[in-house]
């Protein structure tokens, strides 16, 4: 894919999980996340948030998670279980990032509270310049204030930039939509 095209980051917050007597990197998920999965899958479908590459946790909840979204957005595209995603920080997250091939158009992340949250609001730091997009300065507040307040489990938040993989800094991409499992059941 040539430089200077529209690049899609979809970050996604593992399902909600159980909290059995068991190490938390093999915590399942719980039947609310067993539920949510497919659900935020078929939004992010049905939203055209189509990745053309995953990169996925290693813990049990994500990988899981990843299974039961894949089944909603009926595709099955490549996927990278990585035990970096588990565990990192924002900025580290961020650096996985930038080594995507620039060959990917789209990239679904499926990670973990506080790393997704916090690189969410990382990346749109900086409001993006007035006409650049199709959501209002207003919009895109409101989208970062509900971040800020609250990423539940199978939330959705997507973003636009320009450029390569590795450009990806903080404020450089457009926030476009952040959605919730609780939000697609009040629409209902």
């Amino acid at each position: 894919m040539p430089a200077g095209v529209s690049r899609k980051l979809v970050l996604l917050r593992h399902a909600k999980s159980a909290w059995p007597d068991v190490p938390d990197h093999d915590r399942p998920l719980a039947r609310r996340g067993q539920r949510d999965a497919p659900v935020i899958g078929r939004w992010m479908r049905d939203a055209g948030l189509l990745p053309d590459q995953v990169l996925c946790s290693t813990a049990r909840r994500a990988s899981e998670t990843w299974q039961l979204t894949r089944t909603g957005l009926g595709t099955s595209p490549p996927v990278s279980f990585d035990d970096r995603v588990y565990q990192a920080s924002a900025g580290q997250l961020l650096d996985l990032i930038r080594r995507t091939s620039p060959a990917t158009g789209a990239l679904l992340v499926v990670g973990h509270d506080p790393a997704v949250p916090e690189l969410a609001l990382l990346l749109a730091a900086v409001a993006p310049p007035r006409g650049a997009g199709r959501l209002s300065g207003t919009a895109v507040s409101v989208m970062t204030d509900r971040i800020r307040a609250k990423f539940p489990t199978a939330a959705v938040a997507a973003f636009e930039f320009t450029g390569d993989w590795d450009q990806v800094t903080p404020g450089s991409a457009r926030l476009t939509c952040f959605m919730t499992p609780r939000d697609l059941i009040q629409r209902g």
